[in-house]
């Protein structure tokens, strides 16, 4: 496990395990080493911070399966947050199912982080090779050799401050996928809408409607959750006296601007779902236009040689007496009767715009 000590001046890596009464500490951990030992791990937590976390929040720091949700105690308040699984993270995923669906969609599996907000502590439990975390870090580490005044920006003010950080980086790797899923709804809508090579690659796209349903769903639970901790906020932070205040302040902001992420890749995600479901809505309304199409030149062709037929089979009886039947030019006669009947019937069928769409498209 990771500590450091943050104040408004410099970022110490393994300090004396000890609050100091300014700064506060960050205590960061992977799964792996919660899981192989959780009762040294919260011991260890205990000594640090003075405070014990509860049997069942612990259990769910190591739950790779656990959803995103907020919950508080008199001591602590606990925050697990979903993000994307980038760079080997770890995820739980089901082996019994085999699944085929497209490259951009395969990004959207996730892991959760637990957060542990403590009066003047952050504790972290995130899958290794965590990118956020390992970006976070550098970050914080580098701020202390530029701690002259030549640095950008400023160390968090609170554990609250970095946690909300941690969040809004991680959203961000939400909103970064919008491109690449719009583009993949690009190429389904061309496959479903392609006359020259029929689709059926069903299962694909079902299986990718419901990974953007797990993506709408994984929102609203990472919304609820931030929502649940904004009140908390605004119910227990004091903000009598200026500098409290702003503190309020400043977390309430960060917590409404993480939410408008979250709600902005909610959205999108509804709009994808909602242009996929037109997508295969409009195909099937061409394949029954294009089936339309083909029920109604058979139809004509099938009226064209109906009285054709008929002439046929009239002069096809065995009668000994029959007209132009002993007449040298009645095969010619015949003949020109069917043809002009043909024309006839096509003059009409025009007239009636039968034909008229088959004639606009062959002649484009």
């Amino acid at each position: 496990m990771d500590i450091f000590h943050i104040n408004d001046n410099q970022v110490l890596l393994n300090p004396d395990s000890a609050i100091t009464p300014q700064g506060f500490l960050w205590l960061d951990a992977t799964h792996d080493e919660v899981s192989n030992n959780p009762e040294a791990w919260r011991a260890e937590v205990e000594r640090i911070t003075g405070i014990h976390i509860y049997d069942l929040h612990l259990s769910d720091a190591v739950n790779l399966s656990h959803p995103s949700y907020f919950d508080n105690t008199h001591d602590y308040e606990m925050v697990v947050f979903r993000k994307l699984a980038l760079n080997g993270e770890a995820v739980a995923t089901d082996t019994t199912e085999k699944r085929k669906i497209p490259a951009a969609l395969n990004k959207l599996l996730t892991v959760p982080v637990s957060f542990f907000l403590f009066g003047h502590a952050l504790v972290t439990v995130r899958a290794a090779n965590s990118k956020t975390i390992d970006n976070a870090r550098a970050r914080l580490l580098n701020y202390k050799a530029k701690a002259d005044g030549s640095s950008h920006g400023r160390l968090p003010a609170s554990p609250e401050d970095l946690m909300l950080r941690l969040l809004n980086a991680m959203v961000d790797q939400y909103l970064e996928l919008r491109q690449p899923l719009t583009q993949q709804l690009d190429r389904w809508q061309h496959a479903l809408l392609d006359p020259r090579r029929p689709f059926n690659n069903w299962m694909a796209l079902l299986d990718s409607r419901l990974e953007l349903r797990k993506l709408d769903n994984l929102c609203e639970e990472q919304r609820d959750a931030l929502q649940e901790l904004r009140d908390h906020i605004v119910d227990t932070h004091d903000g009598n006296n200026d500098a409290q205040s702003r503190a309020k302040d400043l977390l309430l902001v960060r917590t409404t601007d993480v939410m408008e992420h979250i709600s902005r890749v909610l959205n999108h995600a509804r709009r994808l779902e909602a242009s996929l479901e037109s997508a295969v809505q409009i195909h099937f309304s061409a394949m029954a236009h294009r089936t339309s199409e083909i029920m109604r030149t058979l139809t004509v062709i099938t009226a064209l040689f109906m009285p054709l037929t008929l002439i046929t089979g009239i002069f096809g009886m065995n009668f000994e007496v029959m007209p132009l039947l002993k007449n040298a030019s009645g095969f010619w006669i015949t003949m020109g009767a069917m043809g002009f009947i043909v024309v006839l019937l096509l003059i009409y069928f025009r007239s009636q715009r039968y034909l008229e769409d088959r004639l606009r498209n062959s002649r484009r």
